[in-house]
Parts: structure tokens; C-alpha cells; sequence
């Protein structure tokens, strides 16, 4: 029996989405937590270790949020086949944790029902459970339990309560997994599910009371935020305030970085003898890697932001209060999460689209979710209008640069709704489905999830400019500075280089758009990832320019591009596919090269007409 006791044991958290089951995982994780994908999908994997008083080491998997075992969606058949053990290279799990939002009791108890017929131990965390009892909601603990058959647990995941007590529970279920049988599970039919939609009724109207003291408060401000016309005017207010804050907050510690990076140069300029392996370090590594460190500051405030709304609840309504917009448009109300998860990265963008049921709603979500100002979008959009826009004041009170931040953020998104409207008018037709979604209670974020989401952003930036930044802009270097100008030649040295011939090779091409050939080129590296673009510019602007300009990047740029040609790199890079990773994703996600052909075939063609028409524009009102 002690040798059982002591093995380890594997359990795996299971729940409705915005249950708070993943604030529960870091709660019993901390640290100590990997994350993947599954073998053979592209499925985030997160699995994490808890010791318990005993001494015994838990493995705990974190499953996809879902509602039913009966898998609709990509993401809810991972988390049916890893709780029957039938994912690839997994083993399935001594025991199942529901994790449940106590306020909501309603349609988990569902899951619950089909959770039992699995036939593995089962233990319901009752999450939120201070907000329940704030609210007067009276729960039956001891008949829940015993009409479920399975030992409830009640945890306030954010504040840590209850951990201690999950675990040994967690400790005790899972030593019966050793006498336990899994059974056969089948997807029930249309009787069996009327039948546990009965039973679930039952269950909530013999063990859960309606609260004492209704949350009042949350309808009165949901009146509010969820109205169709203050309610928009409220969210656009937020999306304002954010990229101002994206320019102004950032400011100072931006300039603290591009100090700190400009006398690291310094100081390697001065230990090392004039010579390549100076130049390597200084213009190549030092001003290319530099160029991008110095937008941290703006991308941490972005993702600020995103998570304290989230976490808040507040990004539930706002799903509310874009659906019929973006139905109008074709669009799956569920598309809204994967097009608010682009403005981090399209890539979890283009995967999360696994919450579509439908193949084609799907689809059309993949195809238009890289039209989302991502955050690799932020350095390039900081830098060019830095240096072509003015640092006005408009109206006493908003940054003329942030407004044209927030310009470009609005046309990704009019862009998306535009190009959606599109494929279903032609490509296929039919309505969506409608939106339906569980609305979060009202929250206070915590601190630590916040500061270590935070964190996990920095660190995955930091990530990209080691393992992307770093080897190209040494190419970007190497191409930049080989081969030497020929004897008794004039002009700068890079223009002989092969970095300049490409540039120069490609220019023809991208002059309607009014591109030079230090643009042209820094096009060929950014295909990697679109903030490398910043960095090709850095290197190569301090190659050519490293005798005759000490200033900043952004002031060579001002010096040298025109109001028109700064404007039609940002249009550029409103629709250009710049990022060959989420075009693998694309594969991955569709399984056929047509798709990721289709996305970089559309997205191109429209960032040159996009880029032609605001260069040419600009220039016939004289800002050429």
C-alpha cells in the first residue's frame, strides 16, 4: 500500500471555459509547469507537478475549457480523448478534477453527469466560491456530493484557499484509481442527453438556493456596458486609452533601453579595435537586437491591458458587443476569441479557431485572423510613425502618434470584417451560427496571475530575439558589409554589398509604393517575423551610415523617408503576410498547402494596393 501511496499519481482539471480552471492550475502548479502541444494537433499542452503532504508527487494536466464530452470542436475532442486515454503517447488520468464556477452551477453539473460515466475517480472543485457566498448563493455541499458521488472541494484559485485541502483530497480519490475500471464511454443520444439535462435540473433545484442578496451591481453595470450604443462608445473609449498609453506610458522606459543599448555599443566600440569583429557586435547585434529590445516596454503595456480585461470578465462583453457586427459581416460569433487573441500573435489566433464548430466558419476565422495588428506589429508601427508623424497634441488631449496607432489597429479589423464579408459572399454561403457564451461574474484581477502572465510575454519576446533576431541580423550583417566596394569606387560601401544589389534588384518593383532599397530589403528577413524588419533596417542603417550618423534609428528614418513612404510601409504592413510561422500554423490547422497559398496570395496583393494607393495619395497632396 505505502509503494501505491508514494507513486506518482496524474490527474487532469476539466471545466467550462472562464471557470477559472487555469488560475486554479497555477495556484497548484506555481512554477513547476511546462507547456507543448499534443502529439500529432496543435492543441496547447500545460502540465504541471504538486507535491502533496504525503510526499507524493501530482502530475496536473489542464484540459481545453468544454461544456460536454461529446466534442464539437477541435479543442473539446482533445479534451475528451485525453480524459478516456485515447490521445496518442498518453496515459489516461488516475483521477478528474472538475473545476466549476460556484456561481454558475448550472450547466457544469451536465458535464458532471457525463464525467461520472467515464468511471475514473472524481472530485468537483467549487471555484469562486468567496463570490458565491458574497452574493448569498446557498449550496447543499454534503447532498451535491452525495447525489454526484464524488467529494466536493471549495477553492478561491486567485487567493490560494483551498489548495492545501484539493490536494489531499486530490491525494486520497486517487488511491482508489488502482481498484477502479474505466468503462466503455459512448456518446449519449438525443434521449440520454434530454435525460441528463433533467437530471442536471434536478440536481440544481434540490441543492443550489437563488441568492439572499442578488448581485444587483452586475446587472446594473452590464445595463451599461453591454448597451448597443454606450456600451460600444465605452469599448472604443478602452481601445483608445490603450494605444495612447501603448505610446505615452512606454516613453520613458523606452528611452531608458535605446540609452542603455547605444552605450553598450559605446563601450564595445571603445574595447574592441576597429574591424569586423567590431562591427559584427555593434552594428550588427547590438543595433539590430537593440532596435527591437526597445519596444518591451510598449508590448508588456499591450498585453497589460489584454489581461486585465480578460481577467476582469469585461472581454466577454465586449464579445457580446462585437457579435452582431461581426455576424453582419459573416463571421461566427465565436470568432471573436481567436481574432482577440491575434493582437498577441496570429498564431494562437489561428489555433484557438478550434472553438468553430463548423469547418467553413472555421476557415473563413483562419484566413482572416493574420489581418489583426499582432504585437510583432508594434515595433515597425512605432518606429515609422516616430519618425514621419509629428508628437502632436490634438485636441489638448489625445497623442496625434496614438491616434494613428489606434488608425491602424481600426483598419486590421475593418480589413478582417471586409475580407470575412467577402469569402462568404462568394467563396460560400449560408448564416452563422448564433453566439452563445456564458457571462463571466465581475472580478478583480490578481496581481500574481497578472505579474506572471506578464512575465511568460517578456519572456517569449525575449525568446524570439535570441532564436529569430539574433541569426538574422548577423546574416543581415554579413549580407550588409560583403562583398568590399571595388578599387576606386565612390559611393557608400553598402550599395556594392549583397545586401545592397538585392535591395537594389528588388527596388523597381516596390517603387510605385515608394520603398527605397534599404526598405526593399529589409522586406526579405522580415519574412521570418515581421519585427525583424526593425532590426534589418537597424543593421543596415548602421553599416551604411556609421561614419556619417550617430543618431537613432528613427531619426536616420526621419531624415531620410518621406511623409509618403513611411505612410506606405505602415499600409504594408497592415496586410502584408509577414510571419512564415503562422503560415505553417495554417498548414498544420488545414492540413493542405492550398490555404497558407490562398492567405499569402490575398494578403500581399492587398498590401500593394493598399501601400500604392496611400503613397500615391500622399503624394498628390503634397506630403511626398
Amino acid at each position: 500500500m505505502s509503494d501505491v501511496a508514494l507513486s506518482p499519481a496524474r490527474v487532469a482539471l476539466v471545466g467550462n471555459p472562464n471557470s477559472g480552471k487555469t488560475a486554479l492550475f497555477n495556484a497548484l502548479t506555481g512554477s513547476r509547469q511546462k507547456v507543448a502541444n499534443y502529439a500529432g494537433v496543435t492543441v496547447e499542452r500545460k502540465e504541471g507537478t504538486v507535491t502533496a503532504a504525503s510526499g507524493r508527487t501530482i502530475h496536473v494536466l489542464d484540459l481545453p475549457g468544454t461544456y460536454s464530452l461529446r466534442a464539437r470542436s477541435p479543442d473539446e475532442a482533445v479534451t475528451r480523448d485525453a480524459v478516456l486515454g485515447q490521445l496518442a503517447g498518453e496515459t489516461p488520468p488516475d483521477a478528474i478534477v472538475c473545476v466549476a464556477d460556484a456561481t454558475n452551477l448550472r450547466l457544469v453539473l451536465r458535464l458532471i453527469l457525463e464525467l461520472k460515466q467515464v468511471g475514473r475517480p472524481l472530485v468537483l472543485a467549487l471555484n469562486m466560491f468567496d463570490i458565491a457566498q458574497r452574493q448569498g448563493l446557498r449550496i447543499d455541499l454534503e447532498g451535491l456530493a452525495r447525489d454526484i458521488g464524488a467529494p466536493i472541494v471549495t477553492t478561491v484559485a486567485t487567493r490560494k484557499r483551498g489548495i492545501e485541502e484539493l490536494v489531499a483530497q486530490i491525494d486520497a480519490t486517487t488511491l482508489e484509481a488502482a481498484a477502479t475500471v474505466a468503462r466503455e464511454w459512448r456518446a449519449p443520444d438525443a434521449g440520454e442527453i434530454r435525460d441528463a439535462h433533467r437530471e442536471a435540473q434536478r440536481l440544481m433545484k434540490a441543492h443550489v438556493r437563488p441568492p439572499e442578496r442578488p448581485d444587483t451591481l452586475t446587472g446594473k453595470v452590464d445595463g451599461v456596458l453591454l448597451h448597443p450604443v454606450w456600451g460600444l462608445a465605452i469599448l472604443l473609449a478602452i481601445l483608445l486609452l490603450m494605444f495612447q498609453a501603448v505610446f505615452t506610458w512606454a516613453t520613458p522606459l523606452m528611452d531608458l533601453i535605446d540609452a542603455g543599448m547605444t552605450g553598450l555599443g559605446g563601450l564595445v566600440a571603445l574595447a574592441i579595435p576597429e574591424g569586423l569583429v567590431r562591427s559584427l557586435i555593434v552594428d550588427g547585434i547590438i543595433a539590430g537586437v537593440g532596435s527591437v529590445l526597445v519596444f518591451l516596454p510598449q508590448i508588456l503595456i499591450l498585453f497589460l491591458f489584454i489581461i486585465m480585461l480578460e481577467d476582469s470578465g469585461y472581454m466577454a462583453r465586449a464579445a457580446f458587443l462585437m457579435d452582431k457586427i461581426m455576424g453582419g459581416a459573416g463571421l461566427h460569433g465565436r470568432a471573436f476569441i481567436p481574432l482577440l487573441s491575434s493582437f498577441a500573435c496570429a498564431i494562437p489566433g489561428v489555433m484557438s479557431t478550434r472553438v468553430i464548430d463548423s469547418k467553413r466558419d472555421r476557415l473563413t476565422t483562419i484566413l482572416v485572423a493574420p489581418l489583426m495588428t499582432c504585437s510583432a506589429r508594434i515595433p515597425v508601427y512605432t518606429l515609422i510613425i516616430g519618425a514621419v508623424i509629428p508628437a502632436k497634441v490634438v485636441g489638448g488631449v489625445f497623442s496625434l502618434q496614438g491616434l494613428v496607432m489606434f488608425g491602424l489597429y481600426a483598419a486590421g479589423i475593418l480589413s478582417a470584417l471586409g475580407v470575412s464579408f467577402v469569402i462568404r459572399r462568394f467563396l460560400w454561403r449560408g448564416m452563422s451560427e448564433p453566439f452563445m457564451m456564458e457571462l463571466p461574474t465581475y472580478k478583480k484581477p490578481d496581481p500574481t496571475n497578472v505579474a506572471r502572465s506578464l512575465l511568460q510575454r517578456g519572456q517569449i519576446f525575449m525568446s524570439r530575439a535570441g532564436r529569430i533576431i539574433l541569426p538574422l541580423m548577423v546574416l543581415v550583417w554579413f549580407l550588409s558589409t560583403f562583398p568590399y566596394p571595388p578599387a576606386g569606387a565612390t559611393g557608400p560601401a553598402i550599395d556594392y554589398s549583397f545586401a545592397g544589389t538585392i535591395g537594389h534588384f528588388i527596388q523597381p518593383l516596390l517603387a510605385p509604393i515608394g520603398f527605397n532599397w534599404q526598405m526593399s530589403v529589409a522586406l526579405v528577413p522580415g519574412m521570418a517575423a515581421r519585427e525583424v524588419a526593425v532590426a534589418a533596417l537597424g543593421t543596415v542603417y548602421a553599416v551604411g551610415d556609421a561614419e556619417t550618423n550617430t543618431g537613432g534609428l528613427s531619426a536616420r528614418l526621419a531624415e531620410q523617408w518621406s511623409l509618403a513612404s513611411g505612410l506606405s510601409f505602415l499600409a504594408w504592413y497592415v496586410f502584408a503576410p509577414q510571419c512564415v510561422a503562422t503560415l505553417g500554423v495554417v498548414k498544420r490547422e488545414t492540413n493542405s498547402w492550398l490555404w497558407p497559398t490562398v492567405m499569402f496570395v490575398y494578403m500581399i496583393t492587398l498590401a500593394y494596393i493598399a501601400a500604392l494607393i496611400v503613397y500615391q495619395l500622399t503624394v498628390a497632396l503634397g506630403g511626398g
